[in-house]
């Protein structure tokens, strides 16, 4: 899916509904498109198509039309994904900052690219990342094909072009097969590269958590009495108030509202920001310092919290908005402190959100066919 530039300077609501009518509505792949449809839109998959399950407590995966998955891209952008080759210096993978071992993040408040350079956010998770409207903190990638360019050309993080990212793939004979094989050309391209690793990526989808059989399938006994006391703290406009932004819906729950908010994290003492979150990209000033709202997801494994990586564990979070977050003139109407909330209730609100870890899908870590050699992932301090 290619969205407008101009869609990312509306404010961050009318974008994200925007985005998210037009990619949640997108059609899985029924059968491989015919001459015209690539004619049109480019070179399309050749292989053998697949429908992403989506576990309990989550909806259909969006797929973008002119990328649906097979089981050869799927493959392709696995190997991808974990190969630091991509990387200027062959030391740095995109699961260098989301391994699988780590909730698909790098468990660093700041993650390291090549040469060991630090940079200013921390790594989000790729867990669910298919459902996101809009790509990293700052929502600054419409789709993750687009995503995926980012982190190979950043100085700070892989380091290379993408035009050597292109000429390292090129010159492999493993991959100019594996290109064959998924995309029907040994002409590689960038944007084959992206929409291979975007494939994987949707793969990546965890639900059917203690939270997902009590609240979706039925089952009373899945979740502990004082997740459940949590639960109802959560959602209780009066007490966390916590769904208003991490959604819980009817018939699934995504645990984001995929929008932005200045949730009180990152301002100095004057309410300045160094990091200035969403205000990067839209000039707005009601976007100072505000933030996507990340998934809760597997939240127990990704540690630490928010996107500076300032919040060490999840009682540091509960503890963050139960003193309101920093006082800023772009604070969320919704933060408030709830100081109210005694240490018990504070405690079943910690209790609930480690009720949201679910199992990883199949054939998500590294691909065997990867020397062991090359992988670079990122491991537990």
């Amino acid at each position: 899916m290619k969205v407008s530039p101009k869609l990312l300077f509306l404010s961050p609501v009318v974008a994200a509904a925007i985005v998210f009518a037009t990619v949640v509505h997108s059609p899985t792949i029924k059968a491989a498109p015919g001459p015209s449809h690539a004619s049109r839109a480019g070179l399309m998959p050749i292989g053998k198509p697949v429908k992403i399950k989506a576990p309990l407590g989550l909806p259909a995966v969006p797929i973008p039309p002119d990328n649906p998955p097979t089981e050869e891209t799927i493959a392709l952008g696995r190997r991808l994904y974990y190969d630091p080759g991509l990387s200027v210096d062959g030391t740095v993978s995109c699961a260098t900052c989301h391994a699988p071992n780590l909730g698909f993040g790098d468990g660093k408040a700041l993650s390291n690219g090549v040469d060991g350079k630090r940079g200013t956010r921390s790594a989000p998770t790729v867990v669910n990342a298919a459902y996101n409207t809009l790509q990293f903190w700052d929502g600054r990638s419409a789709s993750l094909e687009k995503q995926a360019e980012g982190p190979m050309a950043n100085p700070v993080e892989m380091g290379h072009t993408l035009e050597g990212v292109v000429k390292f793939a090129q010159s492999d004979p493993t991959y100019r097969e594996l290109f064959l094989k998924a995309w029907g050309t040994e002409q590689i391209t960038i944007d084959l590269v992206t929409k291979s690793i975007a494939s994987f990526e949707r793969t990546v989808v965890i639900g059917d958590s203690p939270f997902d059989r009590f609240y979706y399938g039925g089952d009373k006994k899945a979740l502990s009495l004082a997740a459940q006391r949590g639960l109802k703290l959560f959602v209780n406009p009066k007490k966390g108030n916590c769904s208003v932004c991490h959604v819980i819906g009817k018939k699934y729950a995504l645990f984001t509202d995929n929008k932005f908010h200045n949730i009180g994290v990152g301002a100095d003492t004057s309410g300045n920001f160094a990091d200035v979150g969403l205000y990067a990209q839209s000039k707005n000033t009601a976007d100072m310092g505000a933030f996507k709202t990340p998934t809760l997801r597997n939240i127990l494994e990704t540690a630490p919290y928010m996107h500076d990586g300032s919040q060490a564990t999840l009682k540091d979070v509960v503890d963050h908005y139960v003193g309101g977050g920093t006082s800023n003139p772009h604070l969320d109407k919704e933060i408030h402190a709830l100081d109210f909330l005694t240490f018990n209730e504070r405690s079943d609100l910690k209790a609930f959100l480690e009720s949201l870890t679910g199992t990883l899908p199949a054939n998500v870590d590294p691909p065997a066919d990867l020397p062991s050699v090359k992988l670079q992932t990122a491991q537990k301090q």
